[in-house]
């Protein structure tokens, strides 16, 4: 920004001057400015500056009326009484300093007489960092070179070249501010060890100085072009039979590429001399777009690398996959015959794929009779299928690209929670952060040595155990008690949480709850229902949707209280686990008009209460309650009784509604 405010700073003390010496005639012709020694001054020098009248251009011919006042810029100086004024002035700042010499007359305006410009700077530095290049075999050379301090004053800059048979180019530069110019000329190749010298001489007003000669020979200053026409080959489609081709100018010696995956910011390097346009690379990983760039020299020793070139993007092909599928499964029984199976896997990743996966292929074999019952073709990551509840049952899992197949997966089916004693301890499900449970556990009661490895599994809970929702796993080493579960961990959503200990053909398993994130349940449950046994009634109610449970949900609570009593209701509390969708109440009073209502609660706290239901309990007969909101439920009677007892029935607390 300076640089560019002292370049308009002095086009503008130009404009400035060229317009003063246009308007001289006019501006001077009352009296004449002069300056000594010099109107360019060294800084810190002192100046003699002279305003003298012209013969009858005073104050009505009387010189003592004659009042000349000199000006620096706006401000008063100096002023005399005579036909002129002589001003000595000292401590001018670098740059433009503006004097106007005005005549002051009785009565009367200033009238201007003259004025001029002083210009204060210094001499030019010597010229530092003088260097020289040649863009390409084809190139002219340019020389860029370091001014020093600013002069402040216009600076005439002359680089000079010298060659064999004295030969010698000279250019000036007529740019304000000079420290690059192109002389136009293109040296060859002919003598590359012969030597040039260049040098470059400021010049201005108060004195020149001239750089130290810079030597070189045409590889010193020659720089090659950047390579072109970069492109890759793969033979037989093969990554490990890759070659890279480009286009260099002719005497380009040596070459270095540096390539790597478009997703990374380290570059692998590699330095070729005599490759002629051509490179294998051995390294490459399969399935993955690199980024490919090439510079040259043309010496082992001198001169400067290219530009690199524009980067070359390419895929490498495809190789066949390697690893394992981590394979996980449920067990749910259908009938006293039939058992489903849900088998899950996840993606292999990236550097195992090695390639697009087309497909899955799943084996499913009953082990007893080495048949192999049941093959299938996937493009998901899950597949359930029915099988007998009898026999052993084995299934094998691999994935596929379009070079070929991984390696399968086996694992044996088997009731992973039938062990009790392998069963984890002290299972507990903890907020670890943001969308984090920190689960722990203990070693089970028999061996712990026995542990072949653990299971951590978990997804949301859904009422009514939706097969559908998906199942995460992680796979956790038999010395480890704890692991942090994190992959599609919601907050506010609570998670079936199960840890299985796996010993050879036996498996224990323990469950708990856990969330990452609670907070009070926005709904309480919605009572559907209220019927009468035996003396007692059975509410029901639709689980709160699960949006709305916001955590795990801890207990029910059923409240009741006699319709238009101030007293305080009663209330039942439900462990959650124990009872979801309908509970008893037996301490009712025969013949009196209750409201009901339900709330849920989470470890944060309670909900607001749900619908609220009236109920009138009958005693022996068979009632049955339907929602009528703000008036009391109407009884309607199950059976055939006589119309006395049907007479009796309506004297009683709980008034009958008609439908």
């Amino acid at each position: 920004m300076a640089h560019t405010f002292r370049g308009c700073s002095l086009a503008f003390m130009f404009i400035i001057t060229w317009l003063l010496i246009k308007a001289k005639i006019d501006a001077c012709k009352r009296g004449d400015v002069t300056v000594k020694p010099s109107h360019v001054i060294l800084l810190g020098s002192t100046v003699n500056i002279t305003c003298s009248l012209k013969p009858r251009q005073g104050c009505f011919h009387y010189s003592r009326r004659n009042k000349l006042i000199l000006y620096k810029f706006d401000r008063r100086i100096n002023f005399h009484h005579g036909h002129s004024l002589n001003s000595q002035v000292t401590g001018l700042p670098l740059g433009t300093t503006l004097f106007v010499c005005k005549l002051a007359c009785i009565n009367s305006d200033e009238i201007q007489i003259c004025g001029a410009e002083i210009f204060v700077g210094v001499a030019p530095e010597q010229p530092q960092n003088l260097s020289c290049i040649q863009k390409g075999e084809q190139g002219t050379v340019a020389c860029t070179w370091e001014r020093g301090r600013d002069t402040h004053l216009y600076t005439e800059y002359t680089p000079q070249l010298s060659g064999p048979k004295n030969l010698t180019w000279q250019k000036q530069c007529k740019d304000i501010y000079c420290d690059y110019l192109d002389f136009g000329i293109n040296l060859t190749p002919e003598s590359p060890e012969s030597n040039f010298t260049a040098k470059v001489t400021a010049v201005n007003s108060l004195g020149s100085s001239s750089s130290l000669p810079s030597t070189f020979t045409f590889l010193d200053i020659v720089r090659p072009l950047p390579p072109w026409d970069i492109r890759i080959k793969f033979q037989k489609a093969s990554v490990s039979r890759c070659t890279l081709y480009w286009r260099d100018e002719g005497l380009v010696l040596l070459n270095r590429l540096r390539y790597r995956p478009s997703n990374s910011r380290l570059w692998n390097m590699v330095n070729v001399t005599k490759a002629k346009g051509r490179h294998g690379l051995l390294d490459l990983k399969p399935f993955t777009e690199y980024e490919f760039q090439i510079s040259s020299k043309l010496h082992l020793y001198k001169g400067s690398w290219s530009d690199w070139s524009e980067s070359l993007r390419a895929q490498t092909p495809e190789e066949e996959p390697t690893g394992m599928l981590d394979v996980w499964y449920m067990k749910r029984h259908i009938d006293y015959s039939r058992q489903q199976i849900s088998l899950f896997w996840k993606n292999l990743s990236v550097s195992e794929a090695r390639g697009k996966i087309l497909h899955y292929q799943v084996t499913l074999q009953e082990l007893t009779g080495g048949k192999a019952m049941t093959q299938n073709i996937t493009g998901h990551t899950s597949w359930t299928t029915v099988i007998p509840r009898t026999g052993n049952w084995a299934v094998a899992v691999s994935a596929a690209n379009s070079k070929g197949s991984s390696l399968p997966t086996r694992i044996n089916i088997m009731n992973l929670c039938e062990a009790g004693l392998l069963a984890p301890r002290q299972v507990s499900a903890n907020s670890e952060g943001m969308d984090n449970i920190l689960v722990t556990w203990q070693p089970p009661r028999k061996d712990p040595s026995a542990v072949q490895e653990y299971v951590v599994e978990w997804r949301e809970l859904h009422p009514g155990g939706d097969t559908q929702v998906p199942l995460n796993w992680l796979r956790s080493r038999p010395y480890n008690v704890s692991a942090l579960i994190s992959e599609n961990i919601k907050s506010y959503i609570c998670y079936e949480i199960r840890v299985y200990a796996l010993s050879g053909d036996q498996g224990g398993c323990s469950s708990i709850l856990g969330n990452s994130k609670h907070k009070a349940p926005l709904s309480g449950p919605h009572i559907n229902a209220i019927t009468e046994e035996k003396g007692s009634i059975l509410i029901s109610w639709n689980s709160i949707p699960v949006q709305e449970q916001m955590g795990c949900l801890l207990h029910y609570r059923i409240y009741w209280k006699e319709r238009d009593s101030n007293s305080q209701p009663q209330l039942c509390e439900i462990p959650y686990r124990v009872s979801q969708n309908s509970h008893p109440i037996n301490s009712l009073q025969p013949r009196v008009t209750y409201v009901l209502w339900m709330t849920a609660l989470t470890a944060a706290g309670e909900s607001s209460h749900g619908n609220e239901r009236e109920f009138c309990l009958q005693g022996k007969a068979n009632w049955m309650a339907f929602v009528a909101p703000s008036i009391c439920i109407a009884i309607i009677m199950v059976g055939i009784f006589s119309t006395h007892y049907f007479q009796q029935k309506r004297r009683h607390s709980c008034p009958w509604t008609g439908s």
